[in-house]
């Protein structure tokens, strides 16, 4: 029941977004001051607020850390090895691969931790979150270098450079973690003022995320669309699910992780894609669908996970 609660309400809200844009009620030139909003200010604001005022030696769990990388890793080269065999072209092929991998942690996988995991899942995916985020964009990069046409190495270098030390939900993370390592306060003022921006975030994030779907371009590709869901929605998340048990990982601990593999194909896809000449359309498909189908994959690796 409790997964129920969470993710039918978490998924409501972005149907809402949905319906309320198709509506006219956000106009297309909102979204952007809107994702901006979300992205470089409320969402940094939540994280390095719970992250900092948590106990990193309590929270840190070092082996679902290396075991959540891991899995990342081994579906980035079991997606290539596929895309490869079933010979998608050069310009998909990037784009496939990190559909594949690059999921995404702040507005969904930060959300569903939250409301499933309460304020300490969310710290422990908070910090997890920021490593996982670091190596999705460097493979992301390095698929789309490989496989995009016309953009000279120099950029591309500079592009990924830009991706990882500009990454306001990575540099937050990262803060935090150094202000609960060596136990810095946050003054109260200051944490209030980021508990208010904060409160924005996870609402804020869902509408915009369900005002970004794009059902028209799901029909095109569908199936490599659906096969970079399978392996995005299902592979990942398998892995790591596996490589726990092994390691006899209690739910508690493993959970914050497997929720972040779990999470749809992140919209910094279609950008990255955009920016790198990959297959733009392609990342918007694989977007749409990953995120409307995890509302019931979600359901099932918390029900498997217990």
């Amino acid at each position: 029941m409790h997964i129920v609660s969470t993710i039918i309400p978490i998924f409501s809200i972005v149907i809402i977004g949905w319906f309320i844009r198709s509506r006219g009620f956000i106009p297309p030139e909102f979204l952007g001051p809107a994702n901006r909003l979300v992205f470089y200010i409320a969402i940094p604001a939540m994280i390095f607020r719970s992250v900092a005022k948590a106990s990193f030696k309590a929270q840190f769990n070092l082996t679902v850390l290396l075991i959540t990388l891991s899995s990342v890793v081994a579906v980035f080269a079991l997606s290539w090895m596929a895309g490869k065999i079933a010979k998608r072209g050069e310009k998909t092929l990037g784009t496939y691969i990190q559909s594949s991998i690059h999921g995404n942690l702040g507005y969904i996988g930060f959300a569903v931790a939250y409301y499933f995991m309460g304020q300490e899942g969310f710290v422990k995916a908070g910090i997890i979150g920021g490593f996982v985020m670091i190596l999705q964009n460097f493979l992301a990069v390095a698929a789309l270098v490989l496989y995009g046409k016309n953009v000279p190495f120099r950029e591309n270098r500079l592009f990924f450079m830009q991706k990882i030390f500009g990454n306001p939900v990575i540099l937050s993370a990262m803060a935090g973690i150094f202000f609960s390592v060596m136990e810095i306060p946050v003054p109260e003022v200051i944490g209030r003022i980021l508990d208010i921006l904060g409160n924005l975030a996870l609402p804020m994030a869902l509408l915009v995320i369900g005002a970004s779907l794009s059902f028209e371009v799901m029909r095109l590709s569908v199936f490599s669309v659906i096969s970079a869901n399978l392996f995005k929605l299902i592979v990942l998340p398998c892995v790591g699910f596996i490589l726990y048990g092994l390691y006899g990982i209690s739910p508690g601990e493993y959970l914050p992780g497997l929720i972040l593999l779990a999470s749809p194909t992140a919209t910094i896809a279609y950008i990255m894609a955009k920016e790198m000449d990959g297959d733009a359309n392609f990342a918007v498909a694989a977007i749409s669908s990953s995120t409307l189908i995890s509302a019931a994959t979600f359901s099932f690796w918390l029900n498997v996970a217990g």
